[in-house]
């Protein structure tokens, strides 16, 4: 009798059993992807601490394939916003972003990254990164362990998992390049998609003003009088 894999349900028959394998497309290709995730090297904040104790002998990051820390964006398959993302820095972070070829993921690690953390609604911080751009997998604390950034890394292993060839965003033909506008560092931060209603805002803003003051002017009785 032949006998058949739980994950394909083909037989396989007895002369071949222990010399082939037989699995799909999408596990094989995913079990690559899953197992030689590249982070890229950088970190913001005390949460960068954690980062790299993670990435030492203790707890072995290379059981996962994901050892080799990146320098640059152009080889990095994961981006680790590890820290307090402020205003000044989020433009960089958009433009890193940009760069790391598809496929890429991005895990926002400790609360300030998540969203904003202690320093929510400050003047120059960001409440949580993924206002720019999109997160994959959240790991909380402040700072989190290594224990739990092990625990967000695995996670992120799992959703790797379950991607299919014909859903992902990267083979899709039909979609445009999604490249994300880089925030303006001005008076505050502006996202230049907003830029539209931005402008619509101060026009309505100024009418409103003008409005009033032209009201003022004739309940004065002109201002000639």
């Amino acid at each position: 009798m032949s006998k058949s894999t739980p994950e394909t349900k083909f037989d396989i028959p007895p002369e071949l059993r222990g010399q082939v394998s037989i699995t799909t497309l999408d596990r094989i290709y995913n079990w690559g992807r899953r197992s030689s995730v590249w982070p890229m090297m950088f970190g913001l904040a005390c949460c960068a601490i954690e980062m790299i104790c993670t990435a030492a002998s203790r707890y072995d990051l290379a059981r996962f394939g994901m050892e080799v820390m990146r320098p640059s964006p152009r080889q990095s398959d994961l981006m680790i916003v590890s820290g307090t993302v402020t205003k000044k820095m989020i433009p960089q972070i958009v433009r890193l972003y940009n760069q790391m070829p598809e496929p890429k993921y991005v895990l926002a690690m400790g609360a300030c990254a998540s969203g904003g953390g202690p320093f929510k609604e400050g003047y120059n911080v960001v409440s949580g990164v993924d206002k720019f751009i999109p997160v994959d997998v959240y790991v909380p604390g402040c700072p989190p362990t290594p224990q739990a950034l092990l625990h967000g890394l695995i996670s992120l292993q799992k959703k790797i998992d379950a991607q299919s060839i014909k859903t992902v965003r990267w083979y899709d033909k039909n979609v445009e390049s999604d490249e994300i506008p880089i925030p303006v560092l001005g008076p505050d931060l502006m996202d230049p998609r907003e830029y539209d209603r931005i402008r619509q805002y101060t026009q309505e803003k100024l009418q409103k003003q003008q409005a009033a003051a032209e009201a003022a002017a004739s309940e004065n009785g002109g201002p000639n009088d």
